[in-house]
């Protein structure tokens, strides 16, 4: 076999092997529309949640903001995800009676740049045997001299 003919099998094998298919993820429990269009202010938290359902999630310890929220991303083979949509839905209460509904989509958000640097840790370096050798000697199972220390 020439190497023309090795060469372009394996090419051919390369580039079937590449893939070029579109994946919608849908994520999120947005209630539909005629739900929403149903919650307004005034309403207790039951109310609300027999209407919609349980919220994505609930922020802070006071249990008073309900957010419903939903995306849907484009994943293309090995290519970073791409968010298409996104809508949410805040629900504030006061008193266990809603005092503020917010809609929100995509172009609401705020780009957060993640910041990659890497903080370095405030220990000593230490060498391979004394990282993985370091504690032999020090485990008594039956007691010793360390079992009289006070607290």
């Amino acid at each position: 076999m020439s190497i023309r003919k090795m060469l372009f099998g394996a090419m051919f094998m390369l580039l079937t092997a590449c893939s070029n298919d579109l994946f919608l993820v849908h994520n999120g429990n947005m209630p539909a529309d005629e739900k929403i269009a149903a919650v307004h202010m005034g309403q207790s938290k039951q109310d609300v949640m027999d209407i919609l359902g349980a919220p994505s999630l609930t922020t802070g310890l006071s249990d008073d903001h309900w957010i419903y929220m939903a995306s849907t991303m484009k994943k293309v083979a090995f290519l970073r995800p791409e968010e298409l949509n996104r809508k949410v839905l805040a629900i504030t209460f006061d008193n266990n009676q809603i005092s503020k509904i917010e809609k929100l989509t995509l172009a609401d958000g705020n780009d957060i740049k993640v910041d990659t640097d890497i903080t370095k840790a405030t220990e000593q370096e230490q060498g391979f045997f004394r990282k993985y050798f370091g504690g032999v000697g020090t485990y008594m199972p039956f007691g010793g001299a360390d079992t009289k220390k006070e607290f």
